[in-house]
């Protein structure tokens, strides 16, 4: 009996000593984590707290960047190219890599148990030279509904390009409704796979898609993720975040029979963060999945493009974050992320992998309570060859 406990006993003080090595390791990632947020104190007191700029999307529609246009085009992976055609396979390669705009991605989970985001980026669309698509989806309640996005978004897309011939230059675009199709098609595959997987009823994502072209960004945003431009210095929305107390989503979402009820915070029958969404059927009278899109042209000025989930931006302004990423470029800040990904290296600063994953530390550090995930488009690498 003795020797049972005594064995008992000793598995607990191992345990113990298991966790407090565990918690001590959390301490000081925190510390460090908040080492960096020091750097941007004076950042944090100029932005945030500037009484003439603020930059809370859902408080001014006008601060959003509206218009139509159109171009598209897609790629997939060609086969490969006997050795004659080597010499003209690796002109091409680097041209196209001249092309595509520079890239970087991070997602980390936080203070999440589990990683609910899904981070998805296409070169070449349709195979063309034309479009590149960068995406985030941040899913809730589980992240099958994410990986659907993730997996099917940016297909669904290529295929409706082609029906319409994207990419021929006597074409115009509706990218309104290009946009608006390719959303509404994946919401009815994830409500095909509801009647299949209980689980898909009750969960659903966020998703904020760009397609960078060679002369214009074309933005489709559902639900409270976000795109920010960083044009001549200047931050500028291309995204309106989808909360329910913004004034036209309660109104849409009352006149659809529901409430806006603030129960931790304005949520839809008091349940559900954003007004919009793909999935999330059991509120689908309420939380409709038609994407908000703008179409912007592109200008020598214009710097970069980030795209993060909430968890970026409820601990962050756009300002602060444009100027987390100019001081990354510069090479005034930066650091090597393994969890990052950079499609190519800015001489003479940090690429936009290290500015991605900065940013997702300094979230951290602020205190975010979500899974984070940024991408940053660099755009003035690929300027001189767009038209």
């Amino acid at each position: 009996m003795f020797a049972s406990e005594s064995s008992v006993s000793g598995k607990i003080d191992v345990l113990h000593i298991k966790r407090a090595k565990q918690a001590r390791r959390r301490r000081l990632e925190i510390q460090r984590l908040k080492s960096i947020g020091e750097e941007f104190v004076n950042l944090n007191r100029r932005f945030c707290y500037s009484s003439t700029q603020r930059d809370e999307v859902s408080s001014s529609d006008s601060s959003c960047l509206t218009s139509s246009s159109s171009s598209s085009d897609s790629g997939s992976v060609p086969a490969p190219a006997p050795a004659s055609a080597s010499a003209s396979a690796d002109k091409n390669s680097r041209e196209e890599e001249m092309r595509s705009p520079p890239y970087g991605t991070v997602s980390v989970c936080g203070r999440r148990r589990a990683m609910e985001d899904a981070v998805t980026v296409v070169k070449g669309l349709l195979s063309s030279k034309l479009f590149d698509f960068f995406a985030v989806y941040d899913g809730h309640g589980g992240d099958g509904v994410a990986h659907v996005c993730r997996d099917r978004l940016h297909r669904i897309l290529e295929l409706e390009m082609e029906s319409k011939v994207v990419g021929v230059a006597e074409v115009e675009v509706n990218w309104v409704e290009l946009m608006t199709c390719c959303f509404l098609k994946v919401d009815e595959e994830v409500h095909g796979r509801g009647e299949e997987v209980e689980d898909f009823k009750s969960i659903g994502s966020t998703a904020v898609v760009a397609v960078v072209g060679n002369d214009k960004v074309v933005v489709a945003n559902c639900g409270d993720s976000r795109a920010v431009l960083s044009r001549a210095g200047v931050a500028m929305p291309l995204s309106c975040d989808h909360k329910p107390d913004r004034p036209d989503e309660m109104q849409r979402v009352e006149d659809a029979g529901g409430r806006v009820i603030n129960w931790n915070g304005w949520r839809v029958l008091g349940v559900l963060a954003t007004s919009r969404s793909i999935g999330d059927h059991y509120l689908k009278d309420y939380v409709i999945s038609v994407p908000e899109v703008t179409v912007t042209d592109r200008t020598e000025n214009d710097e970069f493009l980030i795209l993060a989930s909430d968890g970026l931006w409820d601990v962050m302004t756009n300002e602060v974050a444009c100027e987390v990423v100019r001081r990354c470029f510069r090479g005034r800040m930066g650091r090597a992320s393994p969890s990052s990904h950079n499609s190519a290296t800015s001489s003479g600063g940090g690429g936009p992998g290290e500015a991605a994953a900065v940013l997702a530390e300094l979230a951290m550090a602020r205190g975010s309570k979500d899974n984070i995930s940024v991408v940053v488009v660099e755009l003035q690498k690929s300027n001189g060859s767009s038209g």
